[in-house]
């Protein structure tokens, strides 16, 4: 008998299933139901659609996928198994230490994952910020340098999330024609039918977000097939294919059952399952007919790339396009930028320094891309805006400026799918107290080790009349929980583009650049001033007569005041020290660091407008804090500030008491 391809695929799916069974069980750990749900449009998609080099998962030109549904990590790892990525031994130490199969898939751990994602819904967003680069990309170089289309992969779960129904109305207002997204609906989540939290039409709802809708069979291979073409040939709209399926489909006694969502299948249950797809009691079973039928688009893929390759030496005989794939192409960390100059002396909020320091990058930064969560004027990025126009697919894919709306959580979550896909320098801007909302986001910036920038305005109670809802007591603090993560935030506009300098310095870590909305003195700080920013704390004032016999350290607006506190207190002999950023100052060597708080000064204050906690671990027990550890008031800034006593007055009578 001549085994026809539609039964070699239906064996492949088969086989699928029963090494995500067997993975899922090998760890005692895992989401089964989903990954099975799942694997017929996994497959075809793979097997038949998806654009890749078989020998360089980093391709410039490839697809992307994104595993939204990342709790299926199963599926997408026995996907990479069958592309010769992994092996059975990555399966079987699948959510085991070290392994390249974590519970989730991490994009630094493992060949062809696209993103870390866990999280529901922020896939999603992801993937829509690789869209809106690859469409930048494509119009700054050309579609055959730079086009691809975004796929993703999601569940039940990842639609309920607010940030993917936020970030799905960006996408189709955006036009992201390349964008295809398949909604695995298969009405179970972990604690049961979907029915009993969600009854939305989420045709007429993705829809009325200028949505392509289709709705298929998710297990029927020619519908599937049908379903990717259509989504290919709609080039105006994102298209969102819901997939209706079975939970666990083809599982012996449990398909259709939420038992399968977050627990391996039992032992006899696999073996029946197995028996009823036809596969032998086997662990880990792939056959090599099965392999050889999934990968026989390799050698077109290959040629293809090899094609690619040609295309790019040819056309980088062009300088113009030379220079703009350099743009596209050479870490941001590995240039060097010129910063606009401030006058000592005078009165500058550091949101205006940004607002300076973005508007000299906008001209050097081409492929800079973001924007700000419909605070423009207030986060300084109308100018930006004006200047490298707004983003739309369609109408102008080489704007710059992505204008989120009132969408905090959804804004931070594409930056990192513009960080990931490469190419693009992403930033992103909002109030400080709304870094709350968008905390998950930068997380996953953290987490995946992606240089964006993170930008937050208002960085205290000198907000001022708007009041406890709007001043931020606690974020400061908050944010230097989070591992991996630099959070900067300069003493004046001077500081300001040095810490702009230093962010854009970094390879692997986002940063948090925290500023006021307040003008601040611009100060004589020691040059070169990048360079002390780079090392987080520096000396910028020691006494005029003998060695210092206090300390006194303060962040961004706070600094000026130690300044003038030691100033009036000669006599203290008080040396001052600025301290943009304490990860930075935590990783310099033991000597830097008692260089500039020695260990032999006992004497030390701090003074931050925020949290007090954090500063005792640089002035001891013994040493004082003088912070807010109390929510704000509606009131002018200046009644606030003699109010809660952040005044040099005050600072010194603080010192002396």
């Amino acid at each position: 008998m001549t085994t026809t391809a539609s039964s070699l695929d239906q064996k492949s799916v088969h086989v699928i299933k029963g090494l995500i069974m067997d993975t899922v069980r090998a760890a005692n750990s895992g989401h089964p139901g989903g990954a099975m749900s799942s694997a017929d449009f996994a497959y075809v998609l793979f097997k038949d659609f998806l654009n890749f080099d078989p020998a360089d998962s980093k391709w410039f030109k490839r697809d992307r996928f994104v595993l939204s549904a990342g709790h299926e990590s199963a599926l997408l790892y026995v996907l990479l198994t069958m592309r010769g990525i992994l092996t059975f031994d990555d399966l079987k130490a699948f959510r085991q230490f070290g392994s390249k199969t974590p519970g989730h898939p991490e994009q630094d751990m493992t060949d062809g994952v696209e993103a870390t994602t866990g999280p529901l819904g922020q896939g999603f967003a992801m993937a829509g910020g690789m869209a809106a680069a690859e469409s930048f990309l494509s119009a700054y170089l050309d579609d055959a340098t730079a086009g691809h289309f975004t796929y993703v992969l999601a569940s039940d779960g990842d639609i309920q999330e607010p940030i993917c129904l936020g970030s799905a109305a960006l996408f189709g207002q955006w036009g992201l024609g390349r964008l295809i997204v398949y909604y695995d609906s298969n009405k179970i989540q972990l604690a049961g039918p979907t029915c009993r939290v969600d009854n939305v039409n989420h045709r007429a709802l993705f829809e009325s977000m200028h949505w392509h809708v289709l709705e298929i069979d998710g297990h029927d291979h020619e519908q599937i097939r049908a379903a990717i073409k259509a989504a290919h040939a709609e080039t105006g709209r994102p298209t969102l294919i819901i997939g209706h399926t079975t939970m666990a489909k083809g599982a012996a006694t449990l398909e259709g059952s939420e038992a399968t969502h977050g627990s391996p299948l039992p032992p006899e249950e696999i073996l029946a399952t197995k028996t009823k797809l036809g596969l032998p009691d086997q662990g880990f079973y792939l056959p090599e007919d099965v392999i050889r039928h999934f990968q026989g688009r390799f050698a077109s893929l290959s040629a293809a790339r090899a094609s690619w390759d040609q295309a790019l030496a040819a056309r980088l005989a062009d300088p113009v396009f030379a220079a703009r794939w350099k743009n596209a192409t050479q870490p941001v960390c590995e240039r060097s930028l010129t910063w606009p100059g401030f006058e000592t002396g005078s009165g500058v909020a550091t949101r205006k320094a940004f607002g300076a320091c973005l508007n000299a990058m906008m001209e050097q930064l081409p492929t800079l891309m973001g924007g700000s969560a419909d605070l423009d004027p207030s986060n300084q990025t109308v100018k930006f805006r004006e200047a490298a126009g707004v983003f739309n697919a369609q109408t102008n894919p080489l704007g710059r400026n992505l204008c989120f709306g009132v969408r905090e959580f959804p804004m931070g979550a594409i930056l990192n799918g513009l960080a990931l896909h490469g190419g693009i320098v992403p930033f992103g801007a909002t109030f400080l107290v709304f870094s709350d909302y968008e905390r998950n986001a930068i997380r996953m910036s953290a987490l995946q080790h992606l240089p964006v920038l993170h930008v937050f305005t208002h960085d205290s109670f000198f907000v001022g009349e708007d009041g406890p809802t709007h001043q931020p007591i606690e974020h400061v603090s908050s944010l230097r929980l989070i591992p991996n993560l630099l959070v900067l935030r300069p003493a004046d506009a001077r500081e300001s583009a040095a810490c702009m300098a230093v962010a854009l310095k970094q390879k692997s870590r986002p940063s948090v650049l925290v500023f006021t909305r307040q003008g601040l003195p611009v100060l004589d700080l020691p040059q070169p001033l990048e360079a002390h920013v780079a090392k987080g704390a520096y000396v910028v004032r020691d006494p005029e007569d003998g060695a210092p016999e206090m300390l006194l350290l303060a962040s961004g607006s706070e600094v000026h005041l130690a300044l003038e506190a030691a100033k009036a207190m000669p006599e203290r002999k008080i040396r001052v020290v600025s301290v943009p950023s304490m990860e930075l100052f935590d990783e310099q060597s033991a000597e830097y660091r008692d260089s500039v708080l020695p260990r032999t000064i006992v004497q030390r204050v701090a003074i931050e407008a925020g949290r007090s906690d954090i500063w005792y671990k640089y002035v001891g027990l013994d040493g004082k804090v003088w912070g807010i550890d109390h929510f704000g008031a509606s009131a002018p800034a200046a009644v606030l500030k003699e109010k809660y006593g952040f005044t040099s007055a005050n600072l010194i009578n603080f010192i002396k008491g």
